[in-house]
């Protein structure tokens, strides 16, 4: 079996950074029930620990992955030779919930639409990663790595000193690397929905970072197919490049969602005419639905003429009756996954169900194929948690970053998030779950 390498005594104490994440606002916020909650993100201080040499494999499989991504998005909202070539359905692009028909022809700056691409990963037990998921719409998460970075090196430097981990600062570099190599003309700006998103503490803190100006629907609005930031003093400056935190439905009430309070009227237009950089693109969900997931193997193939790198995990598609038989016939042993649901949700394992349930599920799978995708459950490494003072193992994914401007690079860190359930696969923060810094070892 497969050993991580591991440095399992913790990296200062986790309940002082705990509190000093919480007196800083490092926290996120979720709906429920129609009521907005911000609660703390827990953090453990046993780092994740990610060998030189399992990094430097996983670097070239990320960059791969997603520069076939970005052929793909292109593709799709242009020539569709994908489609023409019989290597994805028709059914799989245009049924899509993230399929944006208004970003047809419409070629984003340097032709790049994922800028930012968080790619979820486990790995199992004999070492090998796994991707699950490809994130490319509003990945979010690289903050609270380099935060937690930041306060253990503050609470225990010489860790740091005596283990070759690569520093992990550089992530607001790369990030405005990439806002400058697209930027069509003006300031770079983070456009954030407000004090009440999930994520907001992120938007303000990689705008501090980045030296980018942290704006609110408000503050920007449209001229002459230019976008402009007005700030308090009534004084207008172009913005050239716009890293939006908000959902594409929401960005432009004259193209999408007319009620849409936290939009800019007429972006589209700006975009269309190649004025701004929208980071990331519009229309990129198309691509990181969970039924596309299982072409992406074949899209390294088709424009790269390359093999994967990194696996997929087992999947299949009930959308073909071959997939739906053995998917109907074996649902005991998989887990079932709507393809438009994020955040854990939407995630059933077939072991958990049981007479009227489990049948009403398996006819949801026969009646609504193109809904679903079931994947094999793979048995992923257990971490070493602190709990309650005792040492104990859970379940951990990695959602690796992956920027995309003059070049594709993968950056040196991650979030690591772990299930606190004991008996629990489900690792997401909005499912209770904690967070890990994660070491990649420099030799």
């Amino acid at each position: 079996m497969y050993k991580a390498p591991q440095i399992t005594t913790p990296v200062g104490n986790a309940d002082e950074i705990n509190a000093l994440m919480s007196r800083y606002g490092v926290k996120f916020g979720i709906y429920k029930n129609g009521t907005f909650k911000e609660q703390l993100f827990p953090f453990d201080a046993i780092p994740r620990v990610i060998s030189h040499k399992d990094f430097e494999k996983m670097e070239k499989g990320l960059v791969q992955r997603v520069d076939a991504l970005n052929m793909f998005l292109y593709d799709i909202y242009h020539d569709k030779h994908i489609i023409k070539d019989g290597i994805v359905p028709e059914d799989f692009v245009y049924i899509s919930k993230g399929y944006l028909p208004q970003c047809e022809g419409v070629t984003p700056p340097k032709n790049i639409y994922s800028h930012i691409s968080g790619i979820d990963l486990v790995q199992a037990k004999d070492g090998e990663w796994y991707i699950l998921e490809d994130n490319l719409r509003i990945p979010s998460g690289a903050s609270y790595p380099l935060i937690a970075r930041e306060l253990s090196r503050i609470a225990a430097p010489n860790v740091f000193s005596d283990n070759a981990v690569v520093d992990n600062r550089n992530y607001a570099i790369m990030l405005k690397d990439v806002m400058d190599y697209c930027n069509c003309g003006g300031v770079n700006a983070i456009l954030t929905p407000g004090r009440y998103n999930a994520a907001y503490f992120e938007h303000s803190y990689l705008a501090e970072r980045t030296d980018s100006l942290l704006l609110q629907s408000n503050e920007l609005f449209v001229e002459d197919n230019v976008l402009y930031h007005r700030d308090y003093s009534g004084t207008k400056s172009r913005v050239g490049a716009l890293y939006r935190r908000i959902s594409d439905e929401y960005l432009d009430p004259m193209t999408f969602e007319p009620e849409s309070l936290i939009g800019i009227p007429n972006l589209m237009d700006v975009y269309r005419a190649g004025n701004v950089a929208i980071i990331n693109a519009l229309g990129n969900g198309v691509a990181d639905d969970k039924g596309i997931y299982y072409f992406v193997p074949k899209m390294i193939k088709y424009y790269l003429d390359q093999d994967p790198i990194l696996k997929n995990a087992p999947t299949y598609l009930p959308f073909y009756e071959e997939d739906k038989k053995y998917v109907l016939d074996n649902f005991e042993k998989l887990v079932i996954k709507d393809v438009s649901e994020a955040g854990g949700y939407g995630v059933v394992f077939g072991s958990d169900l049981k007479g009227e349930e489990l049948e009403k599920m398996k006819n949801l799978v026969k009646t609504q194929s193109r809904r679903f995708i079931a994947q094999e459950v793979i048995d992923f490494l257990d971490l070493p948690i602190i709990e309650d003072g005792k040492e104990v193992m859970r379940k951990a994914d990695l959602r690796a970053f992956v920027l995309s401007g003059s070049q594709t690079k993968v950056w040196a860190s991650g979030l690591t998030r772990f299930s606190r359930n004991p008996d629990s696969f489900v690792v997401n923060s909005s499912q209770g779950g904690g967070f890990k810094d994660t070491w990649v070892l420099s030799r």
